[in-house]
């Protein structure tokens, strides 16, 4: 990690309240944004911002992940963790 779990911490939990709206503004400029960014990427990004539990589970992953890397042990523990519930979502 490079040191910026806190400052990814601080920017998700600030922008929770507006991840709704903000999948709907990427839903409707997801014509535009086809033409630079992959399409399954984004519409799973868009959708994931619908519900603000994920925002949660992707603070909570990022927190295991420089959990582990103070530790030394592999991150795959926390990134598995968080693509499977961001799967079921």
């Amino acid at each position: 990690m490079r040191g910026l779990e806190t400052p990814a911490i601080l920017f998700l939990e600030s922008v929770r309240p507006l991840s709704f709206v903000g999948s709907q503004a990427m839903v409707f400029l997801g014509p535009f944004a086809h033409a630079i960014f992959t399409t399954r990427d984004y519409d799973r990004l868009a959708s994931l911002l619908e519900r603000r539990q994920n925002l949660e589970q992707l603070v909570r992953a990022i927190e295991t992940a420089a959990r582990c890397a103070r530790r030394g042990a592999p991150r795959r523990e926390g990134r598995r963790a968080y693509e499977a519930k961001a799967d079921d979502a």
